[in-house]
């Protein structure tokens, strides 16, 4: 077993007059030292102005900064990396985990607990020695924890699933400040609600969740020139009819801005781009991508057999924080008439050469990602046969108004091809209660307001893509 050091201590008995003096970690105010520091995520775009931050350092902190909460009916939220922030919270307590950062594998049971602040970068750490992967996302930067609240679309997710339905077990600190200890046998509609259900029922200090037995893959991006997306975006959707789900793969259409934070040859490019991850053989996933290495001239081919800790090199996301509006329908099909309606909103033509989406980018599902899990979870986008997301760059109000614009208009085209659901790691900015149930059926968003009344009948958990309680 391997192991970055963390404390984890028991919680006293609940204290009937909690205060934030007991917290191990900083209690920060506004306008004092750190407070930036402590209340700016990845995503600039939401700056937030809590009334006070926790800084947590173990469980206890949680736990009394929620005793604390409850008594003082004060609504809370929770930041990791703040990559998944997607608008302002103001007033409130704002919890900031990213000081707990453990992580433990087992090398037997193929399994880590990985604590609330852990990003995938440090489990991957951990993990690689022994030849074990993650299902991660397309950045190892991101947080696990908030991650897999939302469901976890991995970049291997044909191949094996949602990363929610790996978890064996949560502690999670529910709005009253209990300690809870859940999985499929302990307090089940928990442990359902923490798989897909975003941050609805409690913050949770640490999980279990089973590793992959992976050390290489091959993976990479096959560069175009953007004006032959038509030409790559055609081809890449017949290719996709018949692969097996061992080949994981994204179609993208990049307008990258000349910033030095962009490494060469990509700053300033306008690119049509397939990402893809083959966990079989590395010459039957060569012999795969013909296809696609014919549609059109090759600019760039980056695609290698790679150690699995070098996973970052498939998608290249950016490392540093940026402001950034996100969003993603959940598409049925890719039909032609669908493939003509996305170039007419985001292709070489678009925006008559001054388009204000970053990227647009079209994820093949299916396979793994459509089989039930095996413990029942709050996942809902397992009837999807590809995702459609949109990333803007808000760098200026106008760029932001260019972004919201083009967002909005790339949806409602792209919608008579859609599920009429979203993702929630990836819905963007949650608007009232009909746009935020998107993200589930209704049956499942039923679940869930049942779920939140019986942990946070208060709502104080009321941040982010979040439900209110059922009558």
């Amino acid at each position: 077993m391997a192991a970055t050091p963390d404390t984890h201590d028991t919680p006293d008995p609940p204290n009937t007059h909690p205060t934030l003096n007991e917290i191990h970690g900083p209690v920060i105010h506004p306008g004092e030292p750190g407070y930036a520091d402590e209340v700016t995520g990845f995503n600039l775009a939401a700056l937030h102005t809590p009334d006070v931050v926790v800084g947590a350092t173990r469980a206890e902190d949680i736990v009394i900064a929620l005793r604390w909460a409850s008594a003082t009916h004060t609504p809370v939220t929770v930041q990791a990396t703040g990559h998944g922030a997607n608008f302002p919270i103001e007033n409130g307590l704002l919890i900031n985990t990213t000081r707990m950062t453990g992580v433990q594998v087992d090398e037997d049971t193929r399994t880590a607990r990985i604590d609330a602040g852990a990003k995938w970068r440090h489990v991957l750490a951990a993990a690689t020695p022994y030849g074990l992967a993650t299902l991660n996302g397309s950045s190892t930067d991101a947080g696990v924890v908030g991650y897999i609240l939302g469901g976890g679309l991995p970049v291997l997710g044909r191949t094996y699933g949602y990363a929610a339905d790996k978890v064996r077990s949560f502690e999670v600190v529910t709005p009253d400040g209990t300690l809870h200890h859940t999985d499929a046998d302990t307090e089940p509609d928990l442990f359902w609600a923490l798989r897909g259900g975003k941050g609805n029922v409690g913050v949770v200090t640490s999980l279990v969740t089973k590793l992959l037995s992976l050390p290489r893959i091959l993976g990479g991006g096959i560069y175009c020139a953007g004006e032959d997306a038509e030409a790559l975006l055609t081809t890449w959707a017949t290719w996709t009819q018949n692969i097996p789900p061992e080949m994981n793969s994204t179609f993208s259409i990049l307008r990258l801005p000349p910033f030095p934070e962009i490494p060469e040859p990509f700053r300033g490019g306008f690119w049509a781009r397939v990402c893809l991850a083959w966990t079989g053989e590395t010459a039957a996933g060569q012999d795969l991508l013909t296809p696609l290495r014919e549609a059109a001239p090759v600019v760039i081919d980056t695609v290698e057999e790679m150690d699995y800790a070098a996973v970052d090199r498939i998608y290249l996301d950016p490392q540093d924080p940026l402001p950034a509006r996100e969003s993603c329908i959940l598409l049925r099909e890719l039909t032609p008439q669908a493939i003509d309606t996305f170039l007419d909103q985001a292709g070489p033509a678009a925006g008559a050469g001054d388009f204000p989406l970053l990227m647009v980018e079209i994820r093949h599902m299916g396979a793994a990602l459509s089989r039930p899990a095996a413990v029942a979870d709050a996942v809902c986008a397992r009837d999807a046969e590809y995702l459609l997301e949109a990333v803007g760059v808000l760098a200026a109000p106008p760029m932001a108004e260019a972004v919201e614009r083009a967002t909005t208009a790339l949806n409602s085209a792209m919608a008579a091809y859609g599920t009429g659901r979203t993702l929630v790691n990836l819905h963007g900015t949650p608007g009232d209660e009909k746009d935020r149930a998107r993200a589930w059926t209704p049956e499942v968003y039923d679940r869930l307001r049942r779920a939140k009344s019986t942990y946070d009948p208060e709502n104080l958990l009321r941040y982010g893509h979040t439900v209110a309680p059922s009558a």
